[in-house]
């Protein structure tokens, strides 16, 4: 039987089974709090979508924060700098009870604000099920009836909008192709009640994690792929809040801990939302890059069982004995084949610097990218130019 595998997700195979199974699969808890009902007061009210005007900040050229180490007493200085773009998420959930009765409660998460104009990245698992979506800058200003605007088809990501802000403080995003094992870094929330104004700070554990991940009461699961693993602890209330460099830069949103292990969480990188964000503050709407693949993440281990001539990269392969590259995709049309070999996109090497999925989710539908391919023996460019997830 076919099995079905989200677009561009990079799957390990079992050398046994010849199976596809997540390399480091993980269970973990999504981080998300609930709050009583009373902890939240406000007067609700419609907002209409504003479109957005201010670019999103990104690091400077020519610079890469991921090189930079804390000092003493850096931690505190980045911490109290980028809290200032950390935002509390309040939503108001409708629940029915095991009696049928139903009732208003209230949840909160963390968000991290990328535009001056009110862009907001966030969790969808933080949003779920919101009737109302309530925004609380550090400094207590509240915003009512917030627009969630877009969500990512294959990330646990969100894009909200404040109607009509202006000025305010976003965060500078860096680049998480670049990130490495052992780098020092903080984690920060502003959930609303017990986890308000959190950071803990750890490093880098490990990249390009794969891992199912379940609300608290474990009715919903979602597999997440390519994540930054980081011993800095996330709690509760750190969900959709950012992960931050020595710099100061987002290198990833915040988003599961593990249930069985301690000191184990986890975050999406960055650079693997960029494409949409970019979208959005373009022309207020955006949908995912779509490449059109099925392949294996080359490991040591499956470039040995299927005699590869390369490490790392990804293996266009569907062992359900379907094509690996979808009919009619971007993919298709470039002339890419069964068992091509993308070792890199751009010139950034797939694997080293994220997966196949992520490092095309920092484009947008329409862009051209140039795909490094080993084919027979020897490596050749292919052209792509990306479509739309949702076609």
């Amino acid at each position: 039987m076919k099995e079905e595998i989200k677009e561009g997700e990079i799957l390990q195979e079992n050398t046994q089974t010849k199976k596809p199974v997540s390399n480091n699969v993980l269970a973990v808890t999504m981080a998300s709090v609930a709050l009583v009902a009373s902890c939240v007061s406000a007067t609700f009210s419609y907002l209409s979508y504003d479109k957005a005007s201010t670019p999103i900040t990104f690091l400077n050229s020519g610079t890469d924060g991921n090189s930079a180490n804390f000092i003493e007493g850096s931690i505190a200085d980045i911490a109290e700098k980028v809290s200032e773009s950390v935002v509390s998420i309040v939503t108001s959930i409708r629940t029915t009870s095991f009696f049928g009765q139903s009732y208003d409660s209230s949840a909160a998460g963390t968000g991290v604000i990328v535009t001056s104009d009110g862009y907001i990245l966030t969790n969808k698992h933080v949003i779920d099920g919101a009737t109302k979506i309530n925004v609380v800058l550090d400094d207590g200003t509240t915003f009512e009836d917030v627009e969630l605007v877009e969500v990512d088809p294959l990330n646990d990501i969100a894009f909200l909008k404040i109607d009509g802000a202006t000025g305010l403080k976003a965060a500078t995003l860096g680049d998480s192709k670049t990130i490495t094992v052992g780098q020092q870094v903080i984690a920060i929330g502003n959930a609303l009640g017990q986890y308000q104004n959190t950071v803990t700070a750890g490093i880098i554990s490990g990249t390009g994690r794969s891992i199912t991940a379940t609300d608290s009461t474990g009715s919903v699961s979602e597999q997440l792929s390519d994540m930054i693993q980081t011993d800095a602890a996330i709690n509760s209330g750190n969900s959709g809040g950012p992960l931050v460099n020595a710099a100061g830069e987002v290198i990833g949103i915040n988003t599961a801990t593990s249930s069985s292990a301690e000191n184990m969480g986890f975050a999406i990188p960055i650079s693997s939302v960029k494409g949409m964000l970019a979208q959005l503050v373009e022309k207020g709407e955006a949908a995912r890059a779509y490449l059109g693949v099925y392949g294996i993440e080359i490991t040591p281990e499956v470039a040995k069982e299927y005699d590869l001539p390369v490490s790392t990269g990804a293996y266009l392969y569907n062992s359900a004995k379907y094509s690996a590259v979808v009919s009619g995709s971007p993919a298709d049309k470039a002339g890419l084949k069964d068992k091509d070999i993308i070792v890199a996109v751009n010139g950034v090497k797939v694997g080293a610097a994220g997966s196949l999925s992520s490092l095309i989710g920092e484009y947008k539908p329409g862009d051209t990218v140039q795909l490094a391919v080993y084919r027979d023996g020897k490596e050749i460019a292919i052209n792509v130019t990306l479509g739309a997830y949702s076609d």
